[in-house]
């Protein structure tokens, strides 16, 4: 990393910070609560009237504050969230208001109430706060910190609770999340803290960093900004805002003198041979240089030893090289299957090419389960015809994907997904299925085409169709809702009832068939950041930089090093 970024700068402020706050969950069916701590209630009650309930002006019309806190169809709620790096906040400029960085929310019933399920709840808005170190629940009164974000919107059912190996335990209805619901109110600042201050470095590190990412049109400001001799601001490009750890690897990895970037290239790939260890940053370095790179990059391609190939493979998907192509394709034959899911995953990122799309269909009769769902994530990204994709009447979307391969797959983040791996995959024969506390009953008789359900809605109403008995014609009959317009057999299940329900025919033996679920992100970055004890200040709050770490600069050298140290 020698005439690098890295090794003039600290990037101080990239860590994602966890916000949390109580929120008010309305529109809820009687599952509710109005039991709570009196210090919560008052807190509530204080935040409520803040935002005009009781007055008319809130959308809660005619109702007391204490009228929605002791309403049954309303929950106290503890509301997570993970601002990434680099977040901007909501401004007004020119009259217009500028909407802030938008980012994914997990809702929580407070464990010291009542509430027994979120189902069809909407948050109403509330505001959050840097979680403070060794916080159990969110304070209430003046020790809590200042709002940086605010929250709302409708609550989508987490399906499952998930272990760290991502094995499905049970249904969960008092966890829930909010797509996009949470919203940045101020910035979050990246910035670089310079081990030697000095204007005149602090100035080169600028230049280099904006000739890099120069002001992309609706960047507010320059990429880097110097604000002293130590420290340098960093505002992450537009283009970067949904990948801020890439790009802060990209920026750490910059050279600080372009001119020779073909020797730097070549001098980096000699390293990596002696040194294979350091392969991802050899790969970054690459990838910063930019398409000047190629020739020496191009040389490991065919590398014998793995760890070389790897590095010089993902630049060159990074860069856009169309010569990495074979190469990638005959990885995903490989022997291993963590070198299969990788070539898999890089050859998404390839432009349009037909050898691709066919190499990735065929990894969807891989015998590893995540290369198959690496597979299919890739032709999704890639918006392969080979998916055939089923909106669910907006409740989700059905994709079925042809496969071996018997599985179920059910996305937990962004769209909601069932994935049936199979196309064929049917419900085992004769059928008999009583669930839902009688209110599902699903039966047919050896050799028939046909799946006879008798349904009991909520309020009394008793239904009955017939389906085919095949999963794809199951799932889009448990989300689908019959009406004048849309005559076809269904009875509009909600996202996380179809998936709890397919969950359950598969546990139970009625679907022979893997089940899967995505991995909830959100609430496994939470951990991450829990797991870090104690939780500094974010440098983004701090009145005054740190002081500057101790150590030699060869920035005043400006010629370029022969060769790149690690």
């Amino acid at each position: 990393m020698r005439g690098t970024i890295a090794q003039e700068a600290i990037v101080l402020g990239f860590e994602p910070a966890i916000v949390r706050g109580y929120g008010l969950v309305v529109g809820l069916r009687g599952t509710g609560s109005r039991s709570m701590p009196p210090e919560l209630r008052a807190f509530m009650r204080q935040e409520l009237s803040r935002r005009g309930v009781g007055t008319g002006e809130s959308g809660l019309a005619g109702l007391s504050v204490d009228a929605v806190l002791d309403s049954p169809d309303t929950a106290v709620v503890i509301v997570e969230g993970v601002i990434p790096p680099g977040a901007v906040g909501r401004r007004v400029r020119r009259g217009l208001t500028l909407e802030g960085t938008r980012f994914d929310l997990r809702v929580i019933a407070d464990p010291r109430t009542d509430t027994t399920n979120l189902e069809g709840g909407r948050l109403y808005t509330c505001e959050l706060r840097p979680m403070q170190p060794g916080e159990v629940v969110p304070p209430v009164g003046s020790s809590q910190a200042s709002p940086i974000a605010e929250a709302k919107g409708p609550v989508f059912m987490n399906p499952f609770r998930l272990a760290e190996d991502g094995a499905v335990h049970s249904v969960e209805r008092t966890v829930g999340r909010i797509l996009v619901g949470g919203e940045v109110l101020r910035d979050m600042p990246v910035r670089l803290r310079l081990i030697n201050p000095s204007h005149a470095r602090a100035e080169i590190l600028q230049s280099a960093i904006n000739a890099r990412f120069p002001q992309e049109p609706g960047q507010t400001d320059q990429t880097a900004r110097g604000e002293n001799s130590e420290t340098i601001r960093i505002t992450v490009p537009r283009t970067w805002r949904d990948r801020p750890e890439d790009f802060i690897r990209l920026l750490q990895s910059t050279s600080l003198r372009q001119a020779q970037a073909e020797e730097i290239a070549r001098s980096i790939g000699r390293l990596l041979v002696q040194n294979p260890i350091h392969a991802l940053d050899a790969s970054w370095r690459w990838r910063a240089l930019g398409p000047r790179a190629l020739p020496a990059v191009r040389e490991l391609y065919d590398h014998p030893e793995e760890l070389p190939r790897l590095a010089s493979l993902r630049a060159g998907a990074a860069l856009d090289d169309p010569l990495v192509v074979p190469a990638l394709i005959e990885m995903t034959t490989a022997a291993v299957d963590s070198i299969r899911e990788e070539a898999v995953r890089l050859l998404a990122e390839v432009r349009p090419n037909l050898r691709v799309d066919a190499a990735l269909r065929e990894r969807l009769a891989d015998e590893s389960v995540d290369v198959r769902l690496a597979a299919y994530e890739s032709l999704l990204m890639r918006e392969d015809i080979s998916i055939r994709r089923i909106d669910v009447d907006d409740r989700f979307e059905l994709h079925v994907v042809e496969s071996p391969f018997p599985m179920i797959y059910v996305a937990q983040v962004g769209q909601p997904r069932v994935v049936i791996f199979d196309p064929g995959l049917r419900m085992n024969e004769p059928v008999f299925i009583d669930t839902m506390s009688g209110r599902f009953i699903a039966q047919s008789t050896p050799n028939r085409q046909a799946v006879e359900i008798f349904y009991r809605e909520l309020d009394g109403t008793r239904v009955v169709h017939e389906i085919r008995p095949y999963v794809v014609d199951l799932a889009r009959f448990l989300g689908h809702r019959t009406s004048l317009d849309r005559t076809d057999p269904g009875i509009g299940l909600t996202y996380a009832e179809s998936v709890g329900l397919l969950y359950q025919l598969v546990r139970e033996g009625h679907i022979a068939s893997e089940f899967r679920a995505e991995q909830d992100r959100v609430l496994a970055a939470i951990n991450r950041r829990r797991e870090l004890v104690p939780i500094e200040d974010r440098p983004a709050f701090m009145d005054e930089p740190s002081p500057p770490a101790a150590g030699g600069s060869d920035l005043d050298r400006l010629a370029p090093p022969p060769s790149i140290g690690g």
